[in-house]
């Protein structure tokens, strides 16, 4: 299971990191990830298919001054930067519709854990995005 930001209107997307609106997000994406593999006995084919573990990868792309933002937050919590920040106190949330009738739906990765920032721009670039991806203990889609 997964989202991407196809099933919704930017004019109609909040997503919120620790208790900060982002406003300069270019995009995310959230996943629940549940392990299968094939169990065979006699025969050739399959005679079921066994579930394992979860997991909950993500990863938003925002504008440099948003991770700017989010390391500011989290040096004044005591921490190096972003990827410091003990994942119970990191939550996602994203709220979204297609159009401004519809119903919004919710999307939230809890306790997440930033794994890596990577900050890249090439010539011609009008402004730099950074990809942050992300490890969540729990995503729920509703």
């Amino acid at each position: 299971m997964g989202f991407s930001t196809k099933e919704c209107a930017w004019s109609q997307t909040t997503v919120k990191v620790l208790t900060r609106t982002l406003v300069g997000i270019a995009g995310f994406d959230f996943s629940k990830d549940v392990e299968t593999e094939y169990l065979y006995g006699a025969g050739s084919d399959p005679i079921d298919i066994q579930r394992g573990n979860k997991s909950y990868p993500g990863s938003i792309d925002i504008l440099k001054y948003e991770l700017d933002l989010l390391n500011d937050a989290a040096v004044a919590a005591g921490y190096e930067d972003i990827t410091e920040v003990p994942n119970e106190a990191i939550n996602i949330t994203c709220v979204f519709k297609k159009l401004a009738t519809d119903t919004p739906r919710t999307v939230s990765s809890l306790a997440c854990a930033f794994g890596n920032i990577k900050a890249a721009m090439q010539q011609n670039d009008k402004s730099m995005k950074v990809s942050l991806p992300f490890k969540a203990m729990k995503t729920v889609f509703k």
